[in-house]
């Protein structure tokens, strides 16, 4: 696409990778703050009139409406669209695939602060996308050409 690509676990805190290093899951308090950094980062972004892919366990609505609409989502648990803030265009795109098949990804990837044992507290807290979120599914069962493909589709078709 020639975009900026962001992955996100670069920007967890150290006490973030500590944690999740030692198996322990990260909760709300953990995640909120670096939600709110990533958002900043589209921000400036958008505001930049760059486009970019942000890969992101975004795994609950509020954290999603926190990257679209930064720390003001907290307190409505919806994102606002004030005139001088409005929510960031953002597309989801949400990687569906069972536990297994990421387990098994999961094992294959080295020098990761996270270690599979922490797949099943992400399951645990996934909220799927769903209406009115701007977002799109995509099986995991597919291969990595088929994936970007129907990323790419969805994104140049609006």
């Amino acid at each position: 696409l020639g975009w900026k690509f962001y992955d996100a676990d670069d920007y967890h805190s150290t006490e973030n990778k500590k944690k999740m290093a030692e198996g322990i899951p990260l909760n709300d308090e953990d995640r909120i703050p670096w939600l709110c950094e990533l958002h900043h980062i589209l921000r400036r972004e958008d505001s930049s009139r760059q486009d970019a892919v942000l890969a992101c366990s975004a795994l609950k609505k509020i954290y999603r409406c926190i990257l679209a609409c930064g720390a003001s989502a907290i307190q409505s648990n919806q994102p606002q669209q004030p005139r001088e803030n409005a929510a960031l265009q953002i597309l989801f795109v949400h990687l569906d695939g069972s536990i297994d098949i990421i387990a098994d990804r999961l094992e294959k990837r080295r020098g990761h602060f996270m270690p599979p044992e922490l797949l099943k507290s992400q399951f645990d807290t996934l909220e799927p996308p769903s209406p009115p979120e701007n977002f799109i599914t995509v099986s995991l069962e597919k291969s990595l050409s088929e994936i970007v493909l129907e990323i790419e589709s969805a994104i140049f078709q609006g």
